[in-house]
């Protein structure tokens, strides 16, 4: 089903979206809000920008952005795929507890902010370029992987892995990281860590003509809990 956006309200589009049987391509999107939520089962195609919630409860359908997505994309997400040619905007992931997010570009502050995991759903974002501050903040479990693609400085903003108390964070650089907080510990990531990324590389890799093995012979960090400063110290006088 084509669907052409330009002068449909969000409530409209979406309800179309919902109502087609089969995959749907999206035309001329200009900042309509959520889009494909709580979608299962079919591929949505989107030529521009959709707006805040992309994607919210995502419940195993794929979307595919070619071009910027703004906030919240993949909010509460289930499984599925979320896939952006370009740039994402902040709390990419909020509470996302499945599936998996791959940026082109930038995403903005507090990517991955709660995410969490439960027995088999693994939530999984990889961002091509640099993001903002609170990375990773209060994160519970998934994986977080920051690629910095032509960043001259650490890829990542402050406060890094804030109140962190489970899951990983791999971050591709050579420099030192700045303000990590004290329930983080950052290392290289070892052979045996970067086994785990490789497959979300490499498909990243192939839905942006990337070259995988390139990428992922580089230097990672991986960041994780600090179990000698747990997250409850941050509400707890010693």
């Amino acid at each position: 089903m084509n669907i052409t956006a330009l002068d449909l309200d969000f409530k409209e589009l979406n309800e179309r979206v919902k109502s087609a049987s089969g995959d749907v391509c999206i035309d001329a999107c200009f900042g309509q809000r959520f889009i494909g939520s709580g979608a299962k089962g079919k591929t949505i195609t989107i030529n521009g920008t959709p707006g805040n919630a992309l994607g919210a409860y995502l419940d195993s359908a794929v979307i595919k952005v070619n071009g910027n997505a703004q906030d919240a994309v993949g909010d509460t997400m289930n499984d599925g795929k979320i896939i952006i040619h370009g740039n994402a905007g902040d709390a990419l992931g909020y509470a996302m507890r499945g599936g998996c997010i791959y940026v082109k570009g930038n995403a903005g502050y507090r990517t991955g902010i709660h995410m969490k995991e439960y027995k088999d759903k693994k939530p999984v974002i990889v961002i091509g370029g640099k993001v903002g501050s609170f990375l990773g903040e209060y994160l519970a479990g998934g994986l977080i992987v920051v690629l910095g693609i032509d960043a001259d400085t650490a890829p990542v903003g402050y406060f890094t892995g804030t109140g962190m108390h489970g899951g990983r964070i791999f971050i591709r650089t050579n420099e030192e990281l700045s303000s990590l907080p004290a329930q983080v510990v950052a290392e290289k990531a070892s052979e045996e860590d970067l086994k785990e990324i490789k497959p979300y590389v490499s498909e990243f890799a192939g839905h942006f003509n990337m070259n995988a093995e390139k990428l992922i012979k580089d230097k990672f960090l991986v960041l994780r809990p600090n179990a000698k400063n747990p997250y409850k110290q941050l509400y707890t006088a010693n």
